[in-house]
């Protein structure tokens, strides 16, 4: 369990001891949690296989090939340059109001982004839909929160083993819809050919279907999901408004209901009750350290994921594999398949022999082989097209990355240990999640706009590579401030 707030008003005698026998995973609410991790993922990899394309299609780049990543950065980029200035705010409500309501509306801001994006016929448009999706998408905080709320330390390493399946579907799914579904009118005549919608608005077809699965799970969210964090008697949500977030935290005691779902111990009486603490209070060190930890993983991370796609579609002779949007959408959704499928197997087993520090650095480290595959790719593309060769540094640097996304359960892990409360469980994941959406927005928008510059004729190929390399040592770095094992934090608070 989280450890209870760590103050000198909290008798020592009541703090609960490290549980040892493993909890049975809550499936009644755990399976719905599994069914929101989609939607982020199915939207954005819905996007990436034809952004590349469609940047060339609005003529933003006057022609100019070497700007395509640059412009697809920015794109990414505006996206979490609105998710920092909003998550942390979004997670803290949720300690307050609850997590339901919370999540409705971010499902809400990505039906509505992807069905602005579809019908978007200028950068300008394209930003703004990113830009709204980011403000009200607080999604990736919000649910750690919750399967933190529903988990202990026994059994969290096992519930994060079944998450790849959720991301698997979704990065599998929104890569082929993307991928296959664009210009439907140009690639199935027979069947899109007469519609004038379609040839107006060449990629809304790929964006309807993916809104249109969110909106099924905002429906089955609704009708099944509980509330998993107590709200009953807690101040109103204007009254929240006006006395600010960073001041005191509500005084009115939690009284659990019917439809939340409470830990057991916390409703006896006895028992010490935590409250969400001042941002203040939560700044310790464990939590610098695992946001250090995490931004430095995120901003390799995502500027890899930003890059990779427009080296696929970037021609041979500046750089890149001159790959097709379905055989982008294609190898992506390869990935996320191969992903998925190691870390439901694996993971459980690797975290309880080797803990997680070590599947962290492991991931991390992984950086640097994937950023050389790089240019020996194109390389081996110049002497003897896309071979067989070729192919095979494709597959292993799609493995690599599978090591690399193992870090994110990892990260989970340490940011439970690392709360100061239960209560604050909401608040200190945005803390984290609000950094690493500032490493986010600096990824994309740097890699690519790197990668631009090293096309461009005069200037180092290799600056691209030497950045990612530069990254991946500094991820290194920040990992050793890491204990080897989160419950090394929970056993001294």
């Amino acid at each position: 369990m989280i450890a209870q707030q760590n103050d000198e008003e909290t008798p020592l005698l009541q703090r609960p001891e490290q549980p040892t026998a493993k909890t049975p995973l809550p499936w009644d609410q755990f399976w719905i949690i599994l069914l929101l991790e989609m939607p982020d993922f199915l939207s954005s990899r819905t996007l990436i296989p034809f952004i590349p394309q469609l940047i060339r299609d609005i003529g933003v780049t006057h022609g100019d090939e070497s700007q395509v990543g640059h412009y697809a950065g920015i794109l990414q980029s505006s996206y979490y340059a609105a998710h920092t200035l909003t998550i942390f705010h979004w997670s803290q409500l949720s300690d307050h109001i609850g997590r339901k309501p919370v999540m409705l509306t971010a499902l809400s801001a990505i039906v509505i982004s992807m069905l602005s994006f579809g019908l978007s016929k200028s950068f300008f448009g394209l930003v703004v839909s990113r830009i709204v999706c980011g403000a009200f998408d607080p999604s990736d905080s919000l649910l750690k929160s919750m399967l933190m709320d529903i988990t202990d330390a026994t059994n969290m390493p096992k519930a994060y083993s079944y998450i790849p399946v959720s991301l698997m579907i979704g990065n599998t799914i929104g890569p082929l819809i993307g991928g296959s579904l664009s210009r439907p009118a140009d690639r199935f005549p027979d069947i899109f050919g007469r519609s004038e919608l379609l040839k107006t608005y060449p990629y809304l077809l790929p964006c309807f279907i993916s809104a249109f699965f969110i909106s099924i799970i905002w429906l089955v969210t609704y009708i099944c999901l509980k509330e998993s964090v107590s709200t009953t008697g807690k101040t109103p949500l204007w009254e929240l408004i006006q006395k600010g977030f960073f001041g005191q935290s509500c005084s009115k005691a939690r009284q659990p209901s019917s439809n939340v779902i409470v830990d057991p111990g916390e409703g006896s009486p006895g028992n010490f009750q935590p409250k969400p603490l001042p941002l203040r209070a939560l700044l310790t060190s464990k939590v610098l350290s695992v946001t250090a930890s995490y931004t430095t993983m995120a901003l390799f991370q995502t500027g890899f994921n930003s890059v990779l796609p427009v080296f696929y579609a970037t021609p041979i002779e500046l750089g890149g594999l001159s790959l097709d949007p379905p055989r982008i959408g294609t190898l992506l959704a390869a990935s996320g398949v191969i992903h998925g499928i190691f870390q439901l197997l694996f993971y459980a087993r690797l975290h309880d022999h080797f803990g997680a520090k070590a599947i962290f650095i492991t991931g991390v480290s992984s950086g640097i082989p994937i950023v050389i595959l790089f240019p020996v790719a194109n390389a081996l593309a110049r002497a003897y097209g896309i071979s067989m060769a070729v192919w095979l540094c494709v597959a292993v640097q799609l493995m690599l990355k599978t090591s690399l996304l193992m870090c994110f359960p990892c990260m989970a892990l340490f940011i439970r240990a690392a709360a100061p409360n239960r209560a604050s469980l909401g608040t200190t994941n945005g803390i984290v999640m609000m950094a690493v959406a500032v490493g986010r927005i600096i990824g994309p928008a740097s890699a690519a706009s790197v990668f631009s510059y090293s096309l461009q004729e005069g200037h180092d190929a290799w600056s691209i590579y030497y950045f990612f390399i530069a990254i991946a040592f500094l991820a290194v770095g920040t990992a050793l401030w890491l204990p080897r094992d989160p419950s090394v934090w929970e056993d001294s608070q």
